[in-house]
């Protein structure tokens, strides 16, 4: 970036999230290199940081949403080290490393919680042994898994599309019941979406790559395994690789804010009612109707958000932020004494089938995953609910759906009397979905983003739901803003 007057340049987030914070803290960081820039930090709520917040209680911590991120993305581990916090973090402890599911078959008297097959990481059986020794499935279900790699690839449709929903994608590789009891369950932890309607090409693109290149998830993943020396076996997912920090993923947020307050940011607690293109590049009317003249803009905001502040500047654009779909979930958190609770917890967390008929999704168990979040002698365990399958949550009040989550862990984990901690956590329209198609849309809003002079768009609803991802995102939308057109 050369700068083209000797007035400074003034650039603004929109939106304290972590994608907005990502944005701004690349843009202070850039500032020095690129000629002093006045940075302001738009958030209409009364906090930074977004939904990623944690709570700390007569010696519980509890998060209030994400609990961890994926190291092997670079996004994260870069932003940690810049910010200085390598020391805070904290790896899932080596003896819990793998999830559960719990199963109940039609005729069973009762369910249990079994041990996600050794090798299987989502859609990928790395290890067929694994498979055939496990009791999660039916033998005529596992026989059809192990015959994975007889099935031959999807072909092309005639447009060149690959794209297809995960439900199609893992029940033609893997068979129905391997898709009911173990892929829907594990996909629905991570993205609380309807697989009948989640893309492969946007939500998993490398095990739609490795059947594209290598006809098999089987043998692609074994590949991978052996390419990785055998380190990264997973069971449902490769927990070896999350880390958190010591102090909760607050951490994060606090490096985040103590950065930008260094760096001179700016930041004003106010919403944005509009946006318009000016001689100078933008203008946006605050909330209290004031304004702010911009040379550049980041929206980190939603899209439905940022779908009504374009729609007078880019019409197009703001229709197909608009056409993203968003779902809610809530997460409730619960103490109890280890005594209370009869499961030996001996897992990062389980994982709920829907054709179970339960409406618990997950649960997390918290101070199994990482030190420090419970009392002595005491549990902490987190209930997930709700999603884009049972958006019906979003109207029952907190204490049935405390009621729910405690009704369906009691059988799960053997739990018995009551919790000694209680909180619940709701998060509206805060999960994007990422439907068959989402690729092929995510590209005509990059393309229309670019057309737009010193302008990026940041969060999780385009290319990732990832904490890495998130930041990512935040990082190349302040690229395009700081752009002089």
């Amino acid at each position: 970036m050369v700068q083209n007057s000797s007035a400074p340049r003034h650039l603004v987030v929109v939106g304290g999230g972590l994608a907005g914070l990502a944005a701004a803290e690349r843009l202070a960081s850039a500032s020095p290199r690129c000629g002093k820039s006045r940075i302001t930090l738009l958030e209409a709520g009364s906090r930074l940081g977004g939904v990623i917040a944690t709570v700390r209680q007569d010696g519980w911590l509890i998060e209030r949403s994400a609990d961890s991120f994926l190291a092997a993305r670079p996004e994260g581990m870069d932003l940690v080290h810049r910010l200085g916090l390598e020391d805070e973090l904290v790896s899932v402890i080596p003896a819990v490393r793998r999830a559960l599911v719990w199963s109940k078959p039609q005729r069973a008297a009762a369910g249990r919680l079994v041990p996600v097959p050794a090798g299987f990481r989502l859609l990928a059986p790395g290890k067929l042994v694994g498979v055939l020794a496990s009791p999660l499935l039916s033998w005529s279900a596992r026989l059809r898994v192990a015959a994975e790699r007889f099935v031959p690839p999807r072909r092309l449709a005639p447009t060149g599309e690959l794209d297809e929903s995960l439900e199609s994608f893992a029940v033609r590789r893997l068979g129905r019941a391997a898709f009911d009891q173990l892929v829907q369950p594990l996909v629905s932890g991570i993205w609380t979406a309807d697989p009948a309607r989640l893309s492969m090409a946007a939500a998993c693109p490398e095990f739609l790559a490795m059947e594209r290149e290598w006809g098999s998830l089987s043998r692609g993943e074994r590949l991978r395994l052996r390419a990785a020396g055998g380190v990264a076996e997973a069971r449902g997912a490769r927990y070896g690789q999350f880390v958190s920090f010591r102090n909760g993923m607050q951490t994060l947020i606090d490096g985040l804010v103590r950065r930008l307050t260094i760096s001179g940011v700016e930041t004003v607690f106010k919403g944005v009612a509009s946006i318009k293109l000016s001689p100078a590049g933008w203008l946006l009317e605050l909330t209290d109707g004031s304004t702010i003249d911009a040379s550049g803009i980041v929206l980190a905001v939603p899209p439905r958000a940022a779908s009504q502040l374009l729609l007078p500047v880019a019409p197009a654009l703001a229709a197909d932020l608009g056409g993203i779909a968003m779902a809610g979930a809530a997460i409730v958190s619960l103490g109890f004494g280890r005594e209370q609770v009869g499961h030996p917890l001996d897992a990062a967390g389980m994982v709920v089938p829907r054709v179970s008929s339960r409406r618990l999704i997950a649960a997390s168990f918290s101070s199994s995953k990482f030190p420090g979040r419970a009392p002595s002698g005491s549990v902490l365990i987190r209930g997930f609910i709700g999603g884009a399958l049972d958006p019906q949550i979003a109207a029952i009040p907190d204490q049935e759906v405390i009621d729910l989550v405690l009704e369906d862990l009691r059988e799960m984990l053997g739990i018995r009397g009551q919790p000694a901690l209680v909180q619940i956590d709701r998060w509206h329209e805060a999960m994007p979905q990422y439907h068959v198609g989402h690729c092929q849309r995510v590209t005509r809003i990059r393309e229309a983003e670019k057309s737009l002079p010193s302008f990026g768009l940041a969060g999780s609803a385009y290319t990732g739901v990832g904490i890495p991802q998130v930041i990512g995102s935040g990082q190349q939308a302040a690229a395009l803003a700081e752009r002089i057109s």
